[in-house]
């Protein structure tokens, strides 16, 4: 049983934060100890005590409580207790005693640890030098910040988060088209950001309806927590500036209007990423601007980075599109009519790029083109070999060059985005199914000139209501509803009205007639709506339809439906494609059977026609519907406002249909067809795929969570196929990051991840895999060690010093620095002699199964303390004379990287206006950063083991 006396210094094995103990009294075989700092008193078996007496050596250096700091000459030792005799700098010759050793003195170096006896197992010594690897190793990787996302990988999202989340605050318009996923496209880039450190405080903009889906989504596919701001949560603040209070902000747009004081908040909070979604709804035309696209305006220009989420340019039309631009720089977009010319020159440009991509033999004027462009690039040796070179491999690749050369002048091709589903795979058919329905007779009788108003005709409830009775049992549509519900008894049912009311009544008809139907629309609160979505989307016990107001067509997705039911149409060809596109998304895997009831004879059964047959709107996505509808809407509402006349209606659809025709001839010359190559360069984005499934499938993330969840007392347990269990051991040595105290299901398969959103999907991006990491490097856990090894070179007998440094560079997180300077072990072997034998690998030493007692480990060290220290002495001066030359690689690596990128970016800007000055004066800022960090880089001993071979 160790000696204890009151007054000795004593530190605790499991708890070393707890600072030095002092023996306050012994009684029997109980110890009480005090540890000072902590405010804690403990109470321990004297005999299995886990506890290190403190005994400082002879060189080395203390803290006393009143601040001195003591180089320790000589030890004297009276009665068990100890006094250090030694200088310090400002009083000269100072004598200690341990009772008046700083009471917060922790043991955390290496060395220290090990002279102190709190010796970590070899399991934690591997793991701590394993992790090190591992981040090395993901801080290189090319696609840091894309693996992480439960989402599928779908190329052209993996492409725009690639191709915009690593410039330095990006300023882009996504706009593809709908159901292409342009929130998981703004939550990738968000995420890559944020792991990276290029942006740490970001603001997400969204309509009301909108707000608990994008903070679900976050959570859910990104794991990130985002701080919903409304109305409270601003009033509970006890900031001056309420913004200041998070890094992660979501709020409504309406809420920011709400109050001039939230508006001048936001601008002034200096965020470094703005998020803006249904951008498009911003009003602007070269008049006027309203007053929400004026606070956006505002906003954007007080943020370096903004992420504008809107509908297409086709859907916007050229000023709305212009009006987003305008948003993104004000100066580069400062006139519409430059604009307007800009586009035409690209008219030719596309013309070009289509011969390359289409012609096998290319025509001498479409050389004689490429030659005056490619000059101004001098870049006229890659037309030398598309044309010259007999190595077809060669002229090919020529080809590809040229491609991107020309895409590289486009000009607005680097701030927008947009995929179109005709260059997109993986979207399903669609199928129609139309019910013509003799019409009650009020409502024969209101469609006429002077009848109610257009409204009322394309929503009858609002006739029948005015009736006697109850509107739903006089409606034909409602009856047949319920028949059509009945006979999809097992089928997912989404049902799309315009009026709330409506909606809510429906729902009523729907249960009493023994259908399990949830309602969802505006008058709900968030977390309703949440509910009712989320009981429509169970499989087993969930309701089998769900009825939503137009609210519904907007940010809500439900493709494990393939039926929808349009109760009523809306007089909005955007509308309508929204609708549809709820169901008809990525994901989807089955035809979509969209059902529309109308009445004949009346402003519906016109509606319909003009969708079905003028705008082929049901059955195919028309990216020209909305700019044909807002054309001819003049014609169209007058002859929905009177009496039905079939033939007008026809000679309506058949302007229509040419009108469509000319316009999609336009958009597929032109801008259209150069924003789709693009808005994905194919080849980069299958490499991206191809990458991020080649580090899934390495099969080193699991190995690794094993050992770590071993040596930190976490039990797993089998759940079903691909998922385990993850629970808090008995014997679990500290608080576990994202580990709830109930335990938590886990999975390392993407596929299973997205069918089972329940579930955590574990990728080296995760805050738990993330969190582990930092937990075993920024502790000491693993950093002192002892073992008895077998080695075939070495007698048994011998003693060895087994080093490891890492050498790393302090700097701002958002300059990304491991990118070229990732931290760096390098391990040293020395025996007692002081003979360099680092060129055994670790891997040929054997462990032992015997292990020493801490009783005699602690003697072991104790006796054989300066050849140990010498050793570790000599290893330190290997390691700093290699320094130098590790950090004059780090920084070439840095430079040509980063001037092979700002190359490009400013011959691109020569060519493309649309590349930033600013964004190249950021890059060169941050060379230069980067280049005195490395410089600056720093060695430390990480940890130390002391071999006995055997």
């Amino acid at each position: 049983m160790p000696a204890f006396v009151p007054g000795q210094r004593w530190i605790s094995e499991t708890e070393p934060e707890l600072g030095l103990g002092i023996v306050l009294s012994l009684e029997g075989n109980r110890v009480t100890i005090l540890f000072v700092a902590a405010g804690d008193r403990r109470i321990y078996a004297a005999d299995n005590a886990p506890l290190t007496r403190v005994r400082f050596a002879v060189g080395d250096l203390i803290d006393t409580q009143d601040g001195h700091k003591v180089t320790v000459n000589e030890i004297i030792e009276r009665g068990g207790l100890l006094t250090y005799v030694g200088k310090d700098a400002v009083s000269g010759v100072m004598h200690v005693d341990e009772m008046d050793l700083d009471h917060h003195m922790q043991f955390n170096k290496p060395q220290d640890r090990l002279f102190t006896g709190q010796l970590d197992s070899g399991e934690l010594f591997g793991l701590r030098h394993e992790t090190l690897r591992h981040i090395a190793r993901l801080e290189q990787s090319s696609v840091r910040g894309l693996v992480g996302s439960r989402t599928n990988l779908i190329p052209h999202q993996l492409y725009i988060a690639h191709e915009v989340a690593r410039r330095e605050y990006p300023r882009v318009l996504l706009a593809d088209e709908v159901g292409l996923g342009k929130t998981i496209e703004a939550g990738m880039i968000l995420h890559h950001q944020l792991l990276t450190g290029k942006s740490e405080r970001i603001l997400i903009v969204v309509p009301d309806p909108l707000l608990h889906q994008w903070l679900v989504e976050m959570r859910r596919r990104f794991n990130l927590r985002v701080s919903l701001f409304d109305e409270e949560r601003y009033v509970e603040s006890h900031e001056s500036n309420p913004f200041l209070s998070e890094q992660l902000v979501l709020c409504s747009l309406e809420f920011l209007m709400g109050h001039p004081d939230r508006k001048l908040a936001a601008c002034d909070a200096d965020f470094d990423l703005v998020i803006v979604d249904e951008a498009h709804h911003l009003g602007w035309n070269q008049e006027s601007a309203s007053a929400e696209y004026q606070f956006i305006e505002r906003l954007a220009s007080s943020m370096k980075g903004l992420l504008l989420l809107t509908a297409t340019p086709e859907q916007l039309g050229k000023e709305g599109h212009f009006a987003r631009l305008r948003l993104l720089d004000p100066v580069r977009f400062h006139s519409y009519a430059a604009f307007l010319r800009e586009e035409k020159d690209y008219i030719a440009l596309a013309g070009l790029i289509q011969h390359l991509l289409d012609d096998d033999e290319i025509e001498s004027s479409v050389i004689q083109s490429l030659s005056s462009i490619l000059a101004k690039d001098l870049a006229e040796d890659v037309l030398e070999r598309l044309v010259l070179d007999p190595d077809k491999a060669v002229r090919k690749a020529a080809r590809s060059e040229v491609i991107q050369l020309l895409l590289d002048r486009h000009g607005t091709g680097r701030v927008l985005f947009r995929n179109t589903r005709s260059t997109i795979q993986g979207f399903p058919k669609r199928q129609l199914e139309s019910v013509r329905l003799v019409a009650p007779q009020v409502l024969l009788d209101a469609a006429r000139p002077d009848g109610p108003p257009l409204e009322a005709r394309l929503r009858p409830e609002k006739i029948l209501a005015a009736t006697d009775g109850n509107w739903w049992e006089k409606d034909p549509r409602v009856d047949w509803l319920v028949k059509k519900l009945k006979s999809l008894r097992n089928k997912k049912v989404l049902v799309i009205c315009a009026l709330s009311q409506t909606a809510i009544e429906v729902e009523d008809v729907l249960r009493v007639s023994g259908i399990q139907a949830a309602v969802f629309h505006e008058g709900l609160t968030l977390i309703a709506r949440d509910r009712a979505a989320a009981w429509f989307a169970d499989e087993e016990d969930g309701a089998q339809v769900l009825v939503c107001s137009e609210i519904g067509s907007e940010g809500r997705n439900f493709q494990f439906a393939h039926h929808l039911v349009l109760f009523d149409l809306p007089l909005n060809a955007d509308l309508l494609e929204q609708r549809i596109g709820r169901l008809d998304r990525i994901g989807q895997t089955e035809t979509i059977q969209i059902h529309v009831p109308f009445f004949a004879e009346t402003a519906q059964e016109l509606l319909f026609d003009w969708y079905h047959q003028g705008l082929d709107a049901f059955e195919t996505l028309n990216p020209a519907a909305q700019s044909v509808h807002e054309a001819l809407r003049s014609k169209l509402v007058p002859l929905l406002s009177s009496t039905p006349n079939k033939t007008e209606g026809q000679n309506l659809q058949l302007e229509a249909k040419t009108l469509s025709s000319k316009i999609l001839d336009d958009l597929h010359s032109g801008r259209d067809r150069l924003l789709e190559l693009n808005s994905c360069r194919i080849e980069v984005a299958r490499e991206l795929v191809h990458q991020i499934e080649a580090e899934e499938s390495d099969y080193l993330l699991w190995p690794y969570l094993e050992r770590v969840f071993d040596a930190y007392g976490i039990n797993i347990e089998e759940h079903s196929a691909n998922c385990l269990i993850l629970r808090p051991g008995e014997h679990m040595r500290m608080q576990f990051p994202e580990l709830p105290d109930e335990g938590t299901t886990v999975t390392l398969d993407r596929a299973t991840a997205l069918a089972r959103e329940d579930i955590l999907f574990l990728t080296w991006e995760h805050p738990m895999v993330r969190g582990a990491m930092d937990i075993i490097l920024n502790n000491e856990h693993g950093n002192a060690s002892l073992a008895i090894m077998q080695q075939p070179d070495i007698d048994p007998g011998q003693l060895l010093i087994e080093c490891y440094h890492v050498v790393e560079c302090t700097a701002p997180k958002k300059l990304h620095v491991g990118r070229f300077f990732p931290p760096i072990l390098l391990r040293t072997l020395l025996d007692q002699d002081g003979n360099d034998l680092s060129h055994l690998p670790p891997e040929t030493f054997i462990a032992s199964h015997r292990h020493f007692d801490r009783e005699h480990a602690v003697e072991l060290l104790r006796a054989q303390r300066k050849p140990i220290e010498r050793a570790i002495q000599m290893a330190e001066k290997n390691i700093k004379k290699q320094v130098p030359s590790i950090a004059s690689a780090g920084v070439k690596r840095m430079l040509d990287m980063m001037t092979v990128e700002l190359k490009r970016l400013a011959a691109l800007r020569k060519v493309n206006p649309n590349v930033r000055q600013e964004e190249i004066d950021q890059m060169k800022s941050c060379a230069l950063e980067l280049h005195a960090s490395i410089q600056a880089c720093r060695h430390r001993l990480d940890s130390v083991r002391v071999i006995v071979t055997s």
